[in-house]
């Protein structure tokens, strides 16, 4: 990506960078440590093969995925969040405990009614 191609306000250029549902879902498995294609499939249940792929190339593009492949049979590949990737994580954070927070309300506004 190109800074010429990024928006001039910074939250839509993160939401342009993570802004779909499964970047932030991969992003979070990935915070976890390295992953493998399957793995990642797996933790995001529901993710076809075909937009995880989408999704992992869009993010390598991007600079916040490495991805690593092994001269094996079958081959083997891993994805790892890079520095920029890892940089991500007070965002998810800040998302989880507000997140956390909406279902307490939830929870308050449903005793109260």
């Amino acid at each position: 990506m190109e800074l010429k191609d990024l928006p001039k306000c910074p939250v839509e250029t993160t939401l342009k960078l993570i802004g779909e549902k499964w970047k932030i879902l991969i992003i979070r498995d990935l915070l976890n440590g390295t992953k493998r294609f399957g793995e990642l499939k797996k933790t995001c249940s529901g993710i076809s093969q075909k937009v995880l792929t989408t999704n992992l190339r869009s993010m390598e593009d991007d600079g916040l995925v490495i991805r690593k492949v092994f001269s094996e049979v079958p081959p083997r590949v891993e994805y790892t969040l890079s520095d920029v990737g890892y940089s991500l994580a007070p965002v998810l954070n800040a998302m989880a405990s507000w997140g956390t927070d909406y279902k307490t309300f939830l929870k308050l506004l449903q005793k109260r009614g």
